[in-house]
């Protein structure tokens, strides 16, 4: 069989048009959303994401600022920087593009952030509001997939998810929200013994191991729903996924491209996001 492409451009975009509306009401009132991205080193990935957030910031009428750190900036010059950032009554949404250099404590910058602007949803606070089904802010690349599931009506409830990778950015948040709508859920790892046993179970598989070509056709189950979160740097300056496109597509019911899949589903849940920071902000 041959794979449906999901088409996470056509479908985030259609997600940004659902809150034109609402920036438009709140320019009306003087607020004009604003979303600070701050890039640490030059990463090929976060260079392209931070791209693209900026891009699509401006297009949904957001005011956006992208601040450029050295990869060898002092942690403390970092978290004077965010401190600082949580203080502009402009900014309403504050994201630190991971990963990070190693003289920077990933924790410390995460904390520092105050939980009402942490639009990636990467706050303690905010993770744990998540856990209990109480979200403020939803985690922008484990929701952008729920949505593309949505999209393709694809049933979560009920079904048997497999995510391969257990981060804190995707790996864990994306369990809990297929926990929460109804599936039973599998993490893997790289310690996991006979992982294609296992994701050969999945009916919705999502990579997020950060590992180029990880699964193959071999390792999907017929007609399952792929989706692929990797976006690991080739050389020749290309992007590739976790998942083998052309062996998986074989077999799979559905997958996601990279680029061109989760990506823009990530950008569209992050202006989303920041919206909503505004909207607390003006509201409240």
């Amino acid at each position: 069989m041959s794979a449906k492409i999901i088409d996470g451009i056509a479908i985030a975009r259609a997600i940004r048009a659902q809150f034109t509306s609402r920036v438009e009401l709140l320019k009306a009132r003087g607020v004009q959303p604003g979303l600070a991205v701050v890039l640490i080193g030059s990463d090929p990935a976060s260079q392209v994401y931070v791209r693209n957030k900026q891009k699509a910031s401006v297009e949904a009428g957001l005011h956006s600022e992208v601040h450029r750190l050295s990869a060898h900036v002092d942690e403390a010059v970092v978290l004077k920087f965010i401190e600082d950032l949580n203080a502009d009554p402009k900014i309403h949404g504050i994201l630190v593009q991971l990963p990070l250099p190693p003289q920077i404590d990933e924790e410390k910058v995460i904390e520092i952030i105050a939980p009402h602007k942490d639009v990636d949803a990467f706050h303690p606070y905010n993770i744990g509001r998540m856990v209990i089904g109480e979200a403020i802010f939803q985690p922008c690349t484990p929701y952008g997939v729920m949505k593309l599931l949505e999209h393709e009506e694809i049933d979560v409830s009920g079904r048997h998810a497999v995510v391969v990778g257990r981060s804190n950015i995707v790996g864990k948040p994306m369990a809990l929200l297929l926990i929460n709508a109804g599936a039973t859920v599998t993490v893997c790892n790289s310690r996991t013994a006979n992982l294609a046993t296992i994701t050969r179970q999945a009916d919705i598989l999502v990579v997020a191991a950060g590992k180029a070509g990880l699964v193959t056709g071999s390792m999907v189950k017929c007609g399952a729903a792929v989706i692929d979160v990797g976006m690991n740097g080739e050389p020749g300056g290309l992007l590739a996924g976790d998942v083998e496109f052309a062996s998986v597509a074989e077999h799979a019911g559905y997958i996601t491209p990279v680029p061109g899949g989760v990506g823009p589903m990530t950008v569209a849940i992050l202006l989303g996001n920041t919206v909503a920071a505004a909207e607390r902000a003006c509201f409240s």
